[in-house]
């Protein structure tokens, strides 16, 4: 009984991703938190939200807005992608869709690769970065940022990561993220780097919230 009442005392907090990679890190990183936890796969009909905008920061507010217009739920919402240096900081915000609107993680992979070329090993310099939008409501969001710096690898390594793990090679580690178990890689990684920056604003949120049930 009283898991069932804790259950339902849980603030609902929509995590606007698809991606199921994506999600297990949110929710990895969140779980001790009083959260119930949803994604965008939780609403079929919701229409994929672009991301029209040349940076990182607006495409994640535009994200949490839109998710929280159509839901009237808080939204988190991110937009990371990889830099690297050799290429002018491409692919940026274009990450996800490096290689075409469609492609997979192996086509962006392979594009990157293949731009890069034979470029020596001390010029692929790279840096994961992570921003991350917390709706509160469509007029009011809290925004936060994380980074990773590393090197882009000449081949793959690894097979526990998504998009570009398998070539993003961190030194102190001396490992790829891919190589990395989850727990390992949020410790390091631009997406543990913001959430643990986004942590005390949901702490804040869900300490008021508790506080506002108590004195109804």
């Amino acid at each position: 009984m009283a898991k069932k009442g804790a259950q339902k005392g849980r603030i609902k907090l929509l995590i606007a991703t698809r991606n199921p990679g994506k999600f297990r890190e949110f929710e990895h990183f969140l779980f001790d938190l009083p959260l119930k936890l949803l994604s965008l796969a939780d609403f079929p009909a919701l229409e994929e939200v672009r991301e029209p905008f040349s940076t990182f920061e607006r495409n994640a507010a535009h994200k949490a807005r839109a998710a929280f217009r159509v839901t009237g739920i808080m939204t988190l919402a991110d937009d990371s992608g990889l830099e690297v240096d050799a290429l002018d900081k491409a692919p940026g915000v274009r990450s996800a869709r490096f290689a075409g609107e469609k492609a997979s993680d192996a086509d962006n992979n392979r594009k990157l690769l293949n731009l890069l070329g034979k470029t020596s090993a001390e010029k692929r310099t790279a840096r994961f970065r992570c921003l991350l939008a917390l709706a509160i409501n469509e007029k009011k969001v809290k925004m936060v940022s994380g980074q990773a710096r590393g090197l882009i690898l000449f081949d793959p390594r690894g097979d526990k990561g998504f998009g570009y793990d398998p070539l993003f090679y961190y030194p102190p580690l001396n490992q790829s993220f891919a190589e990395m178990d989850p727990e390992e890689k949020l410790e390091v990684s631009h997406r543990g780097d913001a959430l643990r920056k986004i942590r005390p604003l949901l702490r804040d949120i869900i300490d008021k919230a508790q506080k506002s049930r108590r004195g109804a």
